[in-house]
């Protein structure tokens, strides 16, 4: 049996991606020309989905970049709904504060700045949905801040799980890919989480707070 071309069925996906909001359009095209990492359209439909099927109203980034994912966030969690966001950037919250205004959202929006994972240590809140795409070699230590932050039945999505195929060649052995392997391991081993990993497009853990 031949293997499966994973690069070939993302182009092939591709094809379908969804239409999308002008503004997350120009967003793609800035990260494109600084080959910042997002997590695209693909997946953006997907968190989007999510937070329509959970009826999410409460959203916590675990490293939010300029706000790409955000922005599908908040389309589906309307006006009425509000988001904690992070990231180590003051010139990342500046130009996601500066989309969203363009896209004229209207919900709570608290843009945090520092590390991920010490900013989440001080919040209190119950949250429906996280997102995690901090710096991989910290992502097991993000599954005890996700179980004491999520509300029972929230949702916990990491992103980048497959991370291009790196996981699964042994010889690779750098601290991000290590995280990686170790975090995937330690969330399926945890009886707080069901979780399930969905191969679309980089690879995204999707685990539910029992």
């Amino acid at each position: 049996m031949n293997k499966l071309d994973y690069a070939g069925i993302d182009e092939y996906l591709h094809k379908f991606k969804p239409d999308r909001h002008p503004v997350l359009k120009s967003m793609e095209k800035y990260a494109r020309h600084r080959r910042f990492p997002i997590i695209g359209p693909l997946a953006g439909q997907f968190l989007y989905q999510l937070a329509l099927i959970s009826g999410a109203r409460k959203v916590l980034e675990l490293g939010s970049g300029f706000g790409y994912s955000a922005l599908w966030f908040a389309q589906a969690i309307g006006p009425r709904g509000t988001m904690t966001l992070t990231d180590l950037s003051a010139t990342n919250r500046e130009k996601a504060l500066d989309y969203f205004r363009k896209a004229g959202l209207k919900m709570k929006i608290d843009f945090q700045v520092g590390e991920a994972l010490h900013l989440a240590s001080r919040l209190r809140v119950k949250y429906d949905i996280i997102l995690n795409d901090i710096d991989k070699a910290d992502y097991p230590a993000s599954i005890d801040v996700a179980a004491r932050l999520l509300k029972k039945g929230g949702l916990f999505v990491t992103d980048n799980i497959i991370w291009s195929g790196k996981v699964l060649d042994g010889r690779i052995k750098d601290k991000d890919t290590q995280g990686i392997r170790r975090f995937t391991e330690k969330l399926y081993k945890d009886k707080r989480f069901c979780t399930s990993i969905i191969p679309l497009r980089d690879g995204l853990a999707l685990a539910v707070r029992l």
